[in-house]
């Protein structure tokens, strides 16, 4: 009997920024007149814990919940796709990926109540459900294993 090696199944990256806009193109030129690269959401997010949060690559592999070789391999592919956009001027549409959103996980430091919420922006003043208490933290986690 020969037994098939079959690869093993990718897991989901976990990713905490959904953007609004979808494509990011060169002023004045029509998006169909370019070139598109697509950017998926989780080299989207590789670029802002890294480059934008100034996460260390540990810290934020360990929040995407892959690798460090699957996250610089993640970081370096983005990086090229949005240098090439940049100096070729090409359109950016973000698209795609295989990923999973990660839910926002509050933590009262007050009373030690925790409690989930699904989307959250950045205006919003979070306070805990228990007590009213405003000294929060934010303790992003995935549904499967991302902490």
């Amino acid at each position: 009997m020969q037994l098939h090696n079959m690869p093993r199944a990718r897991k989901k990256r976990c990713i905490y920024v959904d953007t609004n806009a979808r494509y990011f193109k060169p002023r004045g030129v029509p998006l169909g007149n370019l070139d598109i690269i697509r950017l998926t959401f989780e080299e989207l997010e590789a670029i802002r814990l890294k480059d934008l949060v100034g996460m260390e690559q540990t810290e934020a592999c360990e929040k995407m919940g892959v690798s460090q070789p699957t996250f610089h391999r993640i970081l370096k592919e983005a990086r090229n796709k949005v240098s090439d956009a940049l100096v070729n001027s090409k359109a950016i549409e973000i698209f795609g990926g295989d990923y999973e959103m990660g839910n926002n996980q509050f933590k009262c430091l007050n009373c030690n109540h925790f409690w989930e919420v699904k989307n959250i922006s950045e205006e919003d003043n979070i306070k805990c459900p228990e007590c009213n208490g405003t000294n929060i933290k934010n303790i992003n986690s995935c549904n499967q294993r991302c902490e």
